[in-house]
């Protein structure tokens, strides 16, 4: 399991003010994010949209897909093109990963948000950087990353209660311009030999599984038998036997093994479709006697084993439906695919290379001061998800398919 949960007290770490630091880092952006991420080039799309906004003196938030580590990076790219710099909540782990990249991440603008509850202080700076339109604010409304380009997962609603919160603030110190979202869609399109990139990864996933190495199938093919495998494997240790039924039938059902039983033990009633939103709610319940530490050692290794199943079944949660075979092979999906298998298996992902990346800024959407109580959905949500859904959908039309 990766390093995304801590029974350590949570700490609000604010961003730095400061445009000296994202100033002197916006020379290196290209480079790092050529050398870790392979990013070769990015194309910047609707740019005029944000400068437009920026020029009009908006609170602005972007509510970009997230499908990959690096896109608060690419990001930057867009809002240095645009003349800005950008301001992101970002998860409390991510501050956790070493002095180095807490003290970075911090003067690139970042914040943290703490997931497994409410957090009055995120919100509370959020709020106060889109009222005072210090700079675009990104927030992510998957609420995770994805690892798929072209499936959007079920959106947040955090970004509702910031922006009206900041529109009210805004409206009633009349300072003129209001608070807008532009949803921003990113795609990766992989440029390399995917054959090359993908079977070695492949080949030390099938050795692990005692497999010999099947480079003589396709792609796909190799996916595919290893996604059975895996499913399988989890099945024996949840079922005690592998399941009937169609994949997708099977994933769903295994996430309900691990997730019912947690939330009848938590005496959480949900009605909530999205598993991260389920996850999340678990996560609350489970880590604040962890964080205290005035647990048994037995009890302390029984939450944690709560945490793992949670964390297996958001990751089951994100697999798309047909990925490898949808549309054809995708090559981006073949790569995803295999990274998520990679990561679940090894919590290490290879780092293919060249990607280039379109970055789509959608149009503006003007948030109301007031908010209509009777409204069937939120009209900012509703809206940011149909922009997201229809740029990525033009983006993937461009995307490579493999024989």
């Amino acid at each position: 399991m990766l390093n995304v949960v801590f029974d350590e007290p949570y700490e609000f770490v604010p961003p730095v003010h400061s445009d000296l630091w994202p100033f002197v880092l916006k020379h290196y952006l290209p480079r790092y994010l050529r050398t870790r991420w392979g990013v070769a080039s990015i194309e910047c799309r609707g740019a005029e949209r944000l400068r437009q906004s920026l020029e009009a003196g908006h609170g602005i938030l972007l509510a970009p897909n997230h499908s990959r580590l690096s896109d608060p990076l690419v990001l930057g790219i867009l809002a240095v093109r645009s003349g800005s710099y950008l301001y992101a909540m970002a998860s409390w782990h991510l501050f956790m990963q070493g002095r180095l990249s807490r003290f970075m991440i911090r003067r690139m603008g970042a914040f943290s948000l703490y997931r497994e509850g409410l957090d009055k202080a995120a919100i509370a700076t959020a709020v106060d950087i889109l009222e005072h339109a210090r700079r675009p604010l990104i927030v992510f409304p998957e609420g995770a990353v994805s690892r798929h380009n072209d499936v959007l997962m079920p959106l947040m609603d955090g970004i509702s209660l910031i922006t009206h919160s900041a529109a009210k603030r805004r409206a009633r110190h009349d300072r003129g311009a209001g608070i807008v979202v532009h949803p921003v869609a990113i795609r990766y399109f992989f440029q390399g030999d995917l054959q090359a990139s993908l079977s070695p990864v492949l080949s030390a996933i099938e050795s692990r599984l005692s497999w010999r190495p099947r480079e003589a199938e396709s792609l796909a093919d190799r996916l595919l038998q290893i996604g059975h495998a895996l499913l399988a494997l989890k099945e024996l240790e949840y079922f005690g036997s592998p399941q009937q039924g169609g994949i997708h039938d099977r994933i769903a059902a295994l996430i309900e093994r691990l997730l019912a039983p947690l939330e009848k033990r938590w005496d959480i009633k949900t009605t909530a479709e999205s598993v991260v939103i389920r996850v999340k709610n678990l996560r609350a319940a489970i880590l604040p006697d962890l964080v205290t530490g005035c647990l048994s050692p037995a009890e302390r290794d029984a939450r944690w084993q709560q945490l793992r199943d949670c964390y297996l079944a958001q990751q089951l949660y994100m697999y798309p439906r047909d990925y490898v075979t949808r549309s054809g092979n995708v090559a981006e999906h073949l790569m995803e695919t295999a990274e998520r298998f990679e990561e679940d298996m090894t919590d290490t992902v290879t780092s293919h290379r060249p990607f280039r990346v379109v970055v789509h800024v959608g149009t503006a959407i003007e948030v109301p001061a007031q908010r209509d109580r009777h409204a069937e959905s939120d009209p900012i949500m509703s809206g940011i998800e149909k922009q997201l859904r229809t740029m990525l959908a033009g983006l993937a039309q461009a995307a490579t398919r493999v024989e």
